[in-house]
């Protein structure tokens, strides 16, 4: 009880700490800030960017912050009252519908683009917000879902790295032994949000999407059949049962799994960082045997899309309507250069510097990042904990990073319809042979049609 105790009053202190220099800040702003990187330590290194710049420019800035549940209907509200901040830090979700609904003002984002440099951003996260002219916001972080695998196999069996359907089904065949190992752990528990993400980056990596700039437009039968088929194959060569993120880390962890698809917050566990989720390989709980020997894809293609795709998450600054366009512009310029570093150091594990460097072909911003510590209760820079090429992988997924309905402008059809879950159950259906994969295409084909 006394451990609780101490722990409680720590974040109580840190939290009144926050709260104080949020109102020393709020006293002397010149413009109000969002965000929704609201932990207190998280903040706390806010602040600490907010400060730097004031007292490189003399513009205050108070940063307000936000819950991400509550951010459209408080951005909504806002916009209404003529009372919207300055900036905000918003995900991918609102980039085009705020434009649309007069929200953002992609003008003054584009105007920072340009100014920054468009080459030397990643074209993944910038495609994801243009506009006809421009773009949303000027994009700052994110992150791609990766396909993790046992790279020390891999090589020992003569085998290509898992960057297409082929090359893990080749996998598949040569390394699934179970119960000492098996070659995929595929996710299969319907009602768990992991498989939804899972499925559409699988989907996503055939070129096959459900909806087109008109709206729903169904599931192209022939791709859709080849993305049935591979994904009844990794799940085949899965252990039985309702499986999701908790049994595809533990079996990698345990040595029992030749791949898995999971996001970069794995990356810190992997390397014996976190003591809620130890590698079990060996006796060792902090071990960095199994990172060691740990490679990563992020582009995955199927064989209707030999370009491939990697899923991604991105967040944006935006100039609001209501901002003082001049000073909102400079602190994001601040933000993403001299601040940049400082702006990446909140969360890097899941933060990919989406500006590579402050020029064209440079690189010192994923320098300087690479060399930002991660982990919960030890830390390491990931530089330390993996080689430069598989770092050089890892950011490079942002360069071709997509997601259903974005540039089809249909990203809110496209959210309810995976929300709805039923592409997972009908993909279920079909791992169980319940139905057939021309009889699952219309099925979902007919289901998703009605979703509005």
């Amino acid at each position: 009880m006394a451990i609780f105790t101490k722990t409680k009053t720590a974040r109580l202190l840190v939290t009144a700490s926050v709260g104080l220099a949020l109102s020393a800040m709020a006293a002397s702003a010149d413009i109000r800030f969002w965000t929704t990187e609201n932990q207190p330590e998280r903040l706390a290194k806010q602040e600490a960017m907010a400060a730097d710049f004031k007292a490189a420019t003399g513009i205050g800035v108070e940063v307000i912050p936000v819950e991400e549940s509550d951010l459209g209907t408080r951005a909504t509200a806002a916009f209404a009252a003529g009372d919207l901040p300055d900036v905000i830090y918003y995900t991918l979700q609102y980039a085009l519908p705020w434009t649309e609904a007069g929200i953002l003002d992609a003008e003054a984002a584009t105007e920072v683009v340009e100014k920054l440099g468009q080459d030397t951003f990643s074209p993944g996260p910038l495609n994801l917000a243009a506009t006809g002219d421009g773009f949303a916001g000027v994009p700052v972080d994110g992150w791609t879902q990766m396909v993790v695998y046992r790279k020390d196999l891999f090589d020992a069996n003569g085998l290509e790295a898992p960057t297409s359907y082929a090359n893990v089904l080749a996998a598949i065949e040569k390394l699934h032994n179970p119960p000492e190992m098996f070659g995929f752990v595929a996710a299969t528990k319907v009602d768990e949000n992991f498989m939804s993400q899972v499925l559409e980056h699988v989907f996503l990596a055939n070129g096959a999407t459900p909806v087109d700039a008109n709206g729903f437009k169904g599931f192209d039968e022939a791709k859709t059949i080849e993305v049935l088929d591979f994904y009844k194959a990794i799940a085949e060569a899965s252990p039985p049962g309702e499986l999701y993120w908790k049994q595809s880390r533990e079996l990698y962890f345990a040595g029992q799994a030749a791949m898995i698809i999971w996001s970069p917050f794995i990356l810190d566990e992997l390397a014996g960082l976190r003591d809620s989720a130890p590698p079990t390989i060996n006796d060792d709980p902090m071990t960095r045997d199994l990172a060691a020997v740990t490679g990563v894809v992020t582009n995955f293609a199927g064989p209707s899309n030999p370009d491939g795709a990697a899923w991604g998450d991105t967040r944006y600054f935006g100039v609001t309507a209501d901002a003082d366009i001049d000073e909102a512009q400079q602190f994001i310029e601040y933000a993403m250069s001299e601040g940049y570093t400082a702006t990446l150091s909140i969360a890097p594990e899941g933060k990919f510097p989406i500006r590579r460097g402050s020029s064209s072909g440079s690189t010192e911003y994923v320098d300087a990042w690479s060399k930002l510590d991660v982990g919960v209760d030890r830390r390491a820079p990931l530089s330390d904990l993996y080689a430069a090429s598989m770092i050089d992988e890892i950011v490079g997924g942002l360069d071709v990073a997509q997601r259903w309905g974005v540039t089809e402008g249909q990203l809110g059809l496209a959210s309810k319809i995976i929300n709805s879950q039923a592409i997972n159950r009908i993909v279920r259906e079909y791992i169980d042979g319940s139905i057939d994969a021309a009889g699952a295409v219309a099925k979902m084909n007919e289901e998703l049609g009605a979703i509005e």
